[in-house]
């Protein structure tokens, strides 16, 4: 039986005959591989194929956290969210892209970056991963603050305690993965081993490797 450390995730990959990509977006495709299976036969499988994103949980000194709410039209709901944002550039260091989109979304910035969780938001049909880092030592950004634009233009930011955003994920309140995640996470590290003890902000990441 397996148990502790054994319970990893492991990458495999089976054998694709064809791949096509029917559609190509702005920032992401779609594609539909012919995959073979263990039994031998070659079956379709159509998914989002995206850069990868990264989130930002960060928490101030009163245990707050900084979240902003956003209208999402494919899910036609405003939502709580973390920061968060597309690595537009392949091989982009992700804490460098977090370090950007918390300035640019909150107009923040942080002495303290670990990565709280790393995940893939939709494995059954998309191979988005997403790395969530925690930011402690929070400050204003110098400078004047980045032009939004789009839904980002219609954003509304709050401190919210990271008890009440449990209590929101856990009574269906809160929806969004990236927050889901992060909340958890945090509060979990929080009554284990305590947010010290969270990897590096540099740390590998297998799914989306990069240059440090």
């Amino acid at each position: 039986m397996a148990m502790g450390n054994d319970i990893v995730d492991t990458p495999e990959s089976w054998e694709v005959v064809a791949s096509r990509t029917p559609f190509q977006g702005a920032k992401t495709a779609v594609r539909s591989d012919q995959v073979r299976m263990p039994d031998r036969a070659v079956v379709r499988r159509d998914y989002q194929a995206h850069p990868g994103s990264v989130c930002v949980l960060a928490l101030d000194e009163e245990q707050r956290v900084l979240v902003l709410k956003q209208f999402r039209h494919p899910v036609r709901h405003r939502l709580w969210e973390l920061p968060a944002g597309l690595l537009d550039v392949a091989g982009e260091n992700p804490l460098h892209a977090a370090q950007r989109e918390l300035y640019e979304e909150a107009h923040v910035k942080a002495e303290d970056w670990r990565v709280l969780a790393d995940f893939f938001s939709s494995p059954g049909g998309s191979d988005e991963a997403v790395r969530i880092f925690l930011a402690r030592g929070l400050a204003e950004a110098e400078g004047e603050r980045y032009e939004v634009s789009e839904e980002e233009a219609d954003m509304e930011i709050a401190r919210i305690a990271l008890a009440d955003l449990v209590a929101g994920v856990l009574a269906g309140r809160l929806g969004n993965p990236g927050l889901v995640t992060g909340v958890l996470a945090a509060s979990a590290a929080l009554a284990g081993e305590g947010l010290d003890a969270l990897r590096p902000a540099l740390a590998p990441w297998p799914a989306r490797p990069y240059e440090a």
